[in-house]
């Protein structure tokens, strides 16, 4: 278990979660959202996520079930993390926020970062 910090680009906004396998988890999805947002997210456990500063510069989007919370920096418009549609107790964080998470260098470490069907998501089906 890794206890791992992340912040935005402008530096208003600074969390930290506890990532039980490190940054091996980066995945990205391609449902409508997270397709146009485009950033590779890290497994973290929701309940541990803590926001170290900048809780009131923060902005939540949901959309369609308001399962998913998708939380973005006011000030710079980076997305910094959200909780899972697929499982609440989960949170992804934005690689690129998370110190030492480099999108470009990943791979040297843990592989190509896989893509997870979002398109098809279990909680679409009727």
């Amino acid at each position: 278990m890794a206890r791992l910090k992340a912040t935005c680009h402008c530096g208003a906004v600074e969390i930290e979660a506890d990532f039980p396998n490190g940054l091996a988890t980066a995945a990205r999805c391609d449902c409508s959202f997270c397709l146009r947002r485009g950033a590779a997210a890290v497994t973290a456990i929701a309940a541990s996520l803590r926001v170290l500063k900048g809780a009131e510069n923060l902005s939540l989007y949901t959309w369609g079930s308001h399962t998913a919370k998708h939380y973005f920096c006011k000030t710079c418009g980076i997305y910094t993390h959200h909780q899972r549609r697929s499982n609440p107790a989960e949170c992804g964080v934005n690689l690129g926020c998370i110190e030492g998470g480099n999108p470009r260098t990943h791979a040297a470490s843990y592989g190509e970062i896989p893509w997870h069907d979002g398109v098809n998501h279990p909680a679409d089906k009727t």
